[in-house]
């Protein structure tokens, strides 16, 4: 099901990930995105091209653009850095169908915090229990795997020093002793997979064809939670999102994310977040739903009210960017999961929220399972804001003391 925030806010349906009878794959864009492009950093040789570059559909003329190297990340630790509190919902009464996006700097591209441990661990069981059914990777895709792999392997020591090195063949996971070597062939696992043990994201590669449409030709896609890749790869974007019956993407999504596909260029970085209820606490997959291999899933099957306790918010940040040999477009999922009674401890979140849940029509509500948790989740949020309140929370500050979508 599930990009980003020019304007004010990043918007709630989702793209490329979280979905598993919605579009996971990338729906990007909405209405009004800016082409904003990034400068690169004072220090580097990299010259961004200014021209607008005329190109046929499905022909991508390698670029000499090089991402900028990133500075260190300010205190970074591996135990005591903690995950960003995205909180992307807005107050109702009503809910826009839209994909915000927003311009962010390439040194922001990944982010990792203290839960790289649990998510490292996640992922390589996921890659040993289900294999290609996560992670696959088709011939014409493979080029665009490698370079990704490549492009983080330059990122990460730069970015996060503490916890990878450089070395003459790749780098090394200083926490878990992991060496990846990127330059011996061939790779001794899909490049995407190797992708995928790096960072705390899914992965998915979209690559253009003659027809102009940009199809799933790769991906590393192990924490979705409500969506599989092998239903998925090889659809073209719009088929993504059709099959998945994200609302209203033809009418108000489907033609703008194609221009925005087309245009985007190797200094641009974009990003964008969503959330979702989930009625179970399992990160990789949402059981709740179904089982992973049943034919079919969907929320026909959730259990209906279930105690709050069961409740968890989960929240994605996608980044959006192409590569520049491949022409490729890179996008990243990294979930963000917490029980609901834990956000809604923090200031005018349980207020801002069920708001926010009340807005929803009827075809986000169906999309988002709302039917099946909808009494409990807003009962307990109202209660919770009413606490708040009583307690002297003053309303009139919430835009001073967390700005959306924080």
């Amino acid at each position: 099901m599930a990009l980003l925030q020019v304007l004010r806010g990043f918007t709630d349906c989702s793209l490329l990930s979280l979905a598993f009878f919605s579009a996971p794959v990338l729906v990007i864009l909405g209405l009004r995105l800016r082409h904003l492009a990034q400068k690169p950093r004072p220090d580097s040789q990299n010259k961004a091209p200014t021209d607008k570059v005329q190109r046929q559909p499905g022909y991508w003329q390698p670029s000499s653009y090089e991402f900028p190297t990133p500075t260190s990340y300010p205190n970074w630790d591996l135990t005591t850095t903690k995950p960003l509190p995205y909180r992307p919902f807005r107050y109702g009464p009503e809910y826009k169908v839209t994909m915000g996006l927003r311009s962010i700097k390439p040194e922001d591209w990944i982010e990792l915090d203290n839960q790289f441990p649990k998510y490292h661990a996640d992922k390589a069981a996921r890659l040993q229990e289900r294999g290609s059914k996560c992670v696959q990777t088709l011939p014409e895709a493979y080029p665009a795997a490698v370079e990704l792999l490549e492009e983080l392997a330059h990122y990460l020591p730069n970015r996060y020093p503490t916890l990878f090195q450089k070395t003459t063949t790749g780098l090394i996971n200083l926490w878990s002793g992991e060496a990846f070597d990127i330059v011996e062939r061939p790779l001794k696992e899909d490049p995407m997979a190797m992708c995928a043990r790096l960072v705390q994201d899914d992965l998915a590669l979209m690559i253009e064809k003659p027809d102009g449409q940009y199809y799933l030709l790769a991906g590393a896609i192990l924490l979705a939670g409500f969506w599989r890749l092998q239903d998925k790869v090889g659809m073209p974007l719009s088929e993504i999102h059709t099959s998945g019956d994200v609302p209203q993407f033809k009418e108000k999504l489907e033609s703008g994310m194609k221009k925005f596909f087309f245009r985007l260029r190797c200094e641009e970085l974009y990003s964008r977040n969503n959330y979702f209820i989930q009625v179970d606490d399992a990160l990789p997959w949402s059981w709740s739903i179904g089982g992973e291999d049943d034919e079919e899933v969907s929320w026909s099957t959730a259990e209906k009210n279930r105690a709050v306790e069961h409740h968890y918010f989960r929240s994605e940040r996608q980044t959006l960017r192409r590569l520049p040999k491949s022409g490729a477009v890179c996008f990243t999922v990294r979930t963000y999961f917490h029980p609901v009674t834990d956000i809604a401890r923090e200031d005018y979140v349980p207020g801002r929220l069920a708001s926010a849940v009340r807005s929803w029509g009827g075809d986000v509500s169906r999309y988002k399972g709302k039917e099946k948790y909808q009494d409990v989740l807003l009962e307990y949020l109202d209660a919770q804001h009413e606490e708040q309140v009583k307690g002297g929370l003053d309303l009139s500050r919430e835009d001073e003391v967390r700005r959306y979508p924080w």
